[in-house]
């Protein structure tokens, strides 16, 4: 009978132990739910501006954090202060759009705060510079220049990552109720000089396009209207022009034929690079004909120029300019 009652005592206290055990660990399972663990940002139930804001509300510099592997996330206070200060937030809040958004250490690189980002110039075009008009993942980013709503656009890059520009996405894919957001690890700087102004800035190797665009009373259009992709001969271009139709300068050429031939080098719209296809270019003055390939213009007259590869796509504020080595002639 004792021998019974010892079996029985055995089995009720490996019960009572598996019991405990048990219970011990739904009590550690329990603490861990209840801990308050910082997530990342990003809800269908929120808007771009409330998850850059969320960003700045718990940062995970606690030691014992830390030691759970919580790292500091990023914040926008600048970025956030800025939309405030130019009005933009109603925009960024109704609309569905792709914000690249630099961090506060992006602004910060530049010397800029929540407290002095409301002294700099142009800032809506800069903050504009920085949204897409609709939202786009970053699976569906691809190489080439995208327009933004500051009207100019940004560069993609995806050989190594995603680019955007010189800036680096370090979080793409942040889902918003209103769209997307990409951090980035810099400001995107946008043109802030229009097509007459840009040429100037090359100053002398444009004088004589500029000198040109002046006599034909093409200046004020160039600099105000567009946007215009411009296919921007050199001075060299122009004096063996000069050379080549029996001139001595510039003054000698009819202002109308001086018009007819600026405007052929003209075409409506941001045409950049990634945009063109081998074949016929319609231009303000007639259609010349393109090989990418080769990166040779035909003209009107079968006279070939090049565009100079490394000057494509120099941005203004209300167009595109791409170099070429001589200055191409339409049917006269």
């Amino acid at each position: 009978m004792k021998k019974n009652n010892s079996k029985i005592l055995t089995k009720r206290t490996a019960f009572y132990v598996l019991m405990l055990s048990f219970l011990a660990i739904f009590s550690v399972s329990c603490e861990k739910e209840n801990e308050v663990v910082p997530e990342e940002p990003g809800s269908s139930d929120m808007t771009i501006t409330e998850i850059l804001e969320s960003y700045g509300e718990r940062k995970a510099d606690d030691e014992s954090m830390l030691k759970r592997g919580h790292r500091d996330r990023p914040t926008f206070r600048t970025l956030t202060r800025a939309l405030v200060r130019t009005r933009l937030i109603r925009t960024v809040v109704f609309n569905e759009l792709t914000v690249f958004a630099p961090t506060d250490d992006a602004f910060a690189e530049l010397g800029l705060n929540p407290r002095n980002i409301v002294h700099v110039p142009n800032l809506k075009e800069i903050l504009l510079y920085h949204v897409l008009g609709e939202p786009v993942f970053s699976g569906d980013l691809v190489e080439g220049f995208v327009p933004t709503l500051n009207g100019a656009a940004v560069e993609i890059n995806l050989d190594d990552g995603v680019m955007v520009n010189d800036a680096q996405v370090t979080k793409a894919d942040i889902r918003a109720l209103n769209g997307v957001i990409h951090i980035i690890d810099k400001v995107l700087i946008p043109p802030d000089k229009n097509l007459v102004e840009l040429a100037l800035s090359f100053d002398p190797e444009f004088a004589v396009l500029v000198e040109a665009v002046i006599k034909a009373e093409l200046d004020e259009t160039l600099a105000e209207g567009g946007p215009f992709t411009v296919f921007a001969p050199t001075n060299e271009a122009f004096v063996n022009l000069l050379d080549e139709l029996g001139y001595s300068s510039l003054d000698e050429i009819p202002k109308d034929l001086l018009t007819q031939v600026l405007l052929y080098h003209v075409v409506e719209g941001r045409v950049f690079s990634s945009d063109l296809t081998s074949g016929p270019v319609t231009t303000l003055n007639g259609v010349f004909e393109l090989n990418l390939g080769t990166l040779v213009i035909t003209d009107a007259n079968d006279r070939e120029a090049n565009l100079v590869a490394e000057l494509l796509n120099v941005q203004a504020t209300n167009g595109v300019i791409h170099v070429i080595d001589r200055v191409i002639l339409p049917e006269l």
